[in-house]
Formats: structure tokens, C-alpha cells, sequence
């Protein structure tokens, strides 16, 4: 403006100002993008210890064209259980849509967000995503939101053979032991009804996914992992901290006995909840949809979903 420019010496040009603030502009940019989560790990490892890094500006999203034969035939319904991780939620979201499109994976991620006032019930979540998921999809993932995989040769691909443990002890940054197939997890639809899903008497966090490995083995099937990572425990990043997130570990009553229990009846066949809202969400630039799930629970049958 003309008092502004009134202020400059007479012999200063509009030209190096306005290349001074390109200049600025590009800095700040090169700023924000150092400083952002991008793709990589977090530094001075692979598991983040203050939380999150904030995520990058979003970036044009990869979509596959349908006729486009490099995508495959099959179609991923990647099912995430959460609840308030919203810091993990914006890392996780871009990060994975980005991961799988460059792995030409067709994908749909669901966000199964436990909306009631239980405890956390991730396998029954689980069960629900799966239920919703819709018939477009023909394999599953059990996927925690706090686990990013950081080595491109992970297979996310359909798992006809049988289960396949992207997160396999050998590779998962905090729990090795040989029966473990928690964090993620391949099925296909088919082999997910053969167990009848995961048991629904899991309230607060832990032992649903060994209690699932036993169902896998009833019935018939064989879990597989992934071979020739040289990437270690270094394989994945771990983005909670428990020192600012703390777990629901607590066993109320008779609970204690019932979690090392192989539930004989219960799981997709006895799924009872309610879907209060289903919304297609955008988060920079990565599409998924959220569904904030209600579950019922039988106080009668598992009285430790609340703390009462």
C-alpha cells in the first residue's frame, strides 16, 4: 500500500520485496514439512516416546482407477477398533491409505469407534467392522491404530492360504512370544466366519487375540508370517506411549479365570450392538469411514464390562 511504501527507502523496489516473500513462504513450507510425521520413523527410532509427531499437509490421494489390472481383483476392509486415540487416528489414517495404495492394494478403512460406556471391547469391535464391512470387501485386517508398518515389503495382500500375521513376534516391537497374532492381521472373510469371528466376553484390554488363536487352530487353519524382513523390531512404528496413554489392564471378579477360557459359543453368531452413526471422512486427503458403534452387553454373562 502507498503508506507502506512510504516507509521504504526512495530507491526500494516492490520486486525484492515480493522475492522476499517468496522466500519466507517457501521457508516456512520446508519447516512444516521437517518437522511433520511424513512416512518415516519417528527419530531416534521406532517407537515414539512424547506421542504422535503432528501429520504432514495433506497430499493428492491415491485412488485405482477400476479397469486398472495392476490393483488386483480383491479389496481390503481394513478394520481399526478406537476409541479417543484421535493424535494416533491423524497419523494413522493418511499414512495407511498412502502405504496400501503404494502396494496397489484396493481398500476401504473403517474406524470402529466404541461410543457406549463399557470398557473397551476390541475383538467385539471387530466383529462389527467385519458385519459392516459390505460385500465390496473380501478379506479383512484386525489392525491397531497405533502400529505403522515402515518396511514396503510387507505383504497386505489376499491371504488365500490361510491367516497371515503382518506383526509376527519376530518383527512386532514389544510382544515375541510364538502364539501371539495381535496387531495386524490378514483374513479372509471366508476364514474369518470358519472361526465365528472373536469372542465377545472381552471387556478392557487384552487376551482376545490369544484366545482367537485358539479358535484359528480349531478350525483347521494355520497361521502364516511374513519371511526375509531383515528390519528386525525396527519393522513397524509404535505410536503409543504408555506414560500418557494408560491401558484398561484391570480384572474385575470372576474375569480373572474367564480370560484364559477358549469361549465355545459366542462370536459372530451372538454379536448384539447398534450403529448410531456410519460417516465418510477425509483426513488429509485419505478417505475412511467412522462407525460409532454402541455394543450391548449382558451383565448377567460378563458383569466385568463395567466397572461397577
Amino acid at each position: 500500500s502507498p503508506p507502506l511504501l512510504g516507509l521504504l527507502p526512495g530507491r526500494f523496489s516492490v520486486f525484492p520485496l515480493f522475492f522476499l516473500a517468496l522466500l519466507l513462504g517457501f521457508a516456512s513450507l520446508l519447516w512444516l514439512q521437517l518437522s511433520c510425521s511424513g512416512e518415516g520413523p519417528a527419530p531416534g527410532g521406532g517407537q515414539s516416546r512424547g506421542g504422535p509427531r503432528q501429520p504432514c499437509p495433506p497430499q493428492a490421494p491415491l485412488l485405482p482407477a477400476e479397469d486398472e489390472p495392476s490393483w488386483g481383483p480383491h479389496r481390503l476392509a481394513l478394520l481399526v477398533p478406537f476409541r479417543e486415540r484421535f493424535e494416533e487416528l491423524l497419523a494413522f489414517v493418511p499414512y495407511m491409505h498412502r502405504f496400501l495404495s503404494k502396494k496397489r492394494i484396493r481398500h476401504h478403512i473403517f474406524i470402529l469407534n466404541q461410543v457406549d460406556h463399557f470398557r473397551f471391547n476390541r475383538a467385539s469391535l471387530i466383529n462389527v467392522g467385519f458385519l459392516e464391512s459390505g460385500n465390496d470387501t473380501d478379506y479383512i485386517a484386525m489392525h491397531d491404530v497405533d502400529l505403522l508398518p515402515l518396511n514396503e515389503q510387507l505383504d497386505y495382500g489376499f491371504p488365500e492360504a490361510g491367516p497371515f500375521h503382518v506383526a509376527s513376534p519376530e518383527l512386532h516391537p514389544l510382544y515375541h512370544y510364538k502364539t501371539y497374532v495381535g496387531g495386524i492381521l490378514l483374513l479372509t472373510k471366508q476364514h474369518y466366519e470358519m472361526c465365528n469371528g472373536m469372542s465377545n466376553r472381552f471387556w478392557g484390554w487384552g487376551r482376545e487375540d490369544d484366545e482367537f488363536y485358539r479358535r484359528i487352530k480349531g478350525a483347521g487353519l494355520q497361521v502364516r508370517r511374513p519371511s526375509g524382513i531383515m528390519t528386525g523390531y525396527e519393522t513397524f512404528q509404535h505410536l503409543h506411549d504408555p506414560a500418557w496413554r494408560k491401558r484398561d489392564q484391570k480384572r474385575i471378579a470372576a474375569q480373572k479365570q474367564e480370560q484364559f477360557k477358549v469361549d465355545q459359543e459366542g462370536g459372530l453368531n451372538n454379536m448384539r450392538y447398534r450403529i448410531e452413526s456410519r460417516t465418510a471422512l477425509s483426513v488429509a486427503g485419505a478417505p475412511c469411514t467412522i462407525l460409532n458403534i454402541l455394543l450391548d452387553c449382558d451383565t448377567s454373562e460378563t458383569p466385568w464390562c463395567t466397572f461397577g
